[in-house]
C-alpha cells in the first residue's frame, strides 16, 4: 500500500481531518443528546446542556468544511455519494435542525420543555444514526455506471449499515459520557462515569463486529487486513485499539477527569486510521479512487491557498472557545 503525496493526496488528508474533527467535536454533544433521557430532570439535565452551550454550534463548522471540501476537491465523489445516500443526508440534516431548535427553545419555552427535550434526544439520535449508516453505505460499495450513480433509492439500507449506525450511536454516547465526566462533578459525574463504562463496552463490541463484517464484505478489504505484506501495516491499529480500550476502562474506574475523554478521542482516531487502511485509495468503493474523483490541479491549488489561510483561523478560534470555557460546568450558564 503506497501513498503518493501529490495535491490530490493532500486534499484527501484535509477532508479526512475535517471529518475527524467534526466526528469528535460534534460527536460528544450528539452523544449528550443521545444520553439525555437518562439524566435527572432539572439541574442534571441543565448542567449537561450548559457544558456544551458555548461550543456546540461552532463544532458544526467542521461538517461544512468537510462537505464543502468534498464538493470542491472531489466533485465526482460528491456527485456519486449524495444520490446514493440522499435519505440519510436528509435525515441527518433534519436531526441537526431539531437538535438545534430544541437547544434554543427549551430555555425560552419552559412550559413545553418535555417536548424540546424529546426533540433534542430524537434529533441527536437520528443525526448520529444517519451519519453511521452513511459511512456503512459508502464502505459496502456504491453502484456506479460510467460517472453516474446507478443504484436504487434504498441501496443504503442493509444489515451492515444498521450495524455501523448503531456503532456510531454507541461511540457518540461514549464521547458524550466522557465529556461529562470531565465537565461535571459530584453525583452527576458519577452518573456520567457509569454511562461511560456501558457506552465503552458497547462501542468496543460494535467496533469489533463492524471490523469482522468488513473482512467478509469485500475481498479487497480482507486482503488489506489478512494478507502479507499489507497485514504488517494494518496490525498496529487493532493492537493499539485494544491497549487504548483497556486504558479507557481503567480511567473510568479510577476517578480520572479529562483522561477518559482524550482516550475516547484516541479510540476514534484509531477507528479512522482503520478506515483509511480499509479504503485507501478509494473514495467511492469499489472503483473510484481519489485521483479519479479529483478536481483539476489548478482548482486544487487555488483552494489550497484559501484553506491554508482559513483552517488555522478556525482551529485558533475553536481552541480559544474551549480555553475560555474550561473547567467544571455549574448550574448557571446558557439560560
Amino acid at each position: 500500500m503506497s501513498i503518493n503525496f501529490d495535491l490530490t493526496t493532500i486534499w484527501a488528508f484535509i477532508i479526512a481531518f475535517a471529518v475527524f474533527a467534526y466526528v469528535v467535536m460534534d460527536g460528544f454533544d450528539l452523544g449528550i443528546g443521545i444520553l439525555f433521557p437518562t439524566f435527572e430532570v432539572g439541574p442534571e439535565r441543565d448542567r449537561a446542556m450548559n457544558s456544551i452551550a458555548p461550543v456546540w454550534d461552532g463544532n458544526e463548522t467542521w461538517l461544512v468544511l468537510g462537505g464543502g471540501g468534498l464538493f470542491a476537491a472531489f466533485p465526482l465523489a460528491y456527485a456519486l455519494i449524495l444520490p446514493a445516500t440522499y435519505p440519510l443526508i436528509i435525515a441527518m440534516l433534519l436531526g441537526l435542525v431539531f437538535r438545534g431548535v430544541a437547544f434554543e427553545f427549551r430555555w425560552r419555552d419552559p412550559g413545553h420543555r418535555r417536548i424540546w427535550d424529546a426533540a433534542f434526544t430524537g434529533g441527536s439520535f437520528v443525526a448520529a444514526m444517519a451519519q453511521g449508516m452513511t459511512l456503512g453505505a459508502l464502505l459496502q460499495g456504491v453502484t456506479v455506471t460510467g460517472r453516474t450513480y446507478d443504484g436504487s433509492w434504498f441501496d443504503w439500507f442493509t444489515p451492515y449499515t444498521l450495524l455501523t449506525g448503531v456503532g456510531t450511536v454507541a461511540g457518540y454516547a461514549l464521547l458524550g459520557a466522557t465529556w461529562l465526566v470531565w465537565k461535571l462533578d459530584g453525583e452527576s459525574q458519577r452518573h456520567a462515569r457509569k454511562l461511560g463504562k456501558r457506552a465503552a463496552w458497547a462501542t468496543f463490541l460494535l467496533m469489533g463486529g463492524v471490523s469482522l463484517y468488513n473482512v467478509t464484505l469485500n475481498a479487497q478489504y480482507a486482503e488489506r487486513w489478512l494478507s502479507a505484506p499489507e497485514i504488517y501495516y494494518a496490525a498496529p491499529v487493532p493492537i493499539l485499539t485494544g491497549l487504548v480500550a483497556l486504558a479507557l476502562l481503567r480511567a473510568l474506574s479510577v476517578e480520572r477527569h479529562s483522561k477518559p475523554f482524550w482516550l475516547s478521542i484516541t479510540l476514534f482516531f484509531l477507528g479512522m486510521a482503520g478506515l483509511g487502511v480499509t479504503m485507501w485509495p478509494y473514495i467511492v468503493p469499489p472503483d473510484i479512487t481519489i485521483w479519479d474523483a479529483a478536481a483539476p490541479e489548478k482548482s486544487q491549488v487555488f483552494m489550497l491557498v484559501g484553506t491554508a489561510i482559513i483552517m488555522p483561523i478556525i482551529i485558533a478560534y475553536t481552541a480559544w472557545a474551549y480555553w475560555v470555557f474550561r473547567g467544571k460546568t455549574e448550574d448557571e450558564g446558557y439560560h
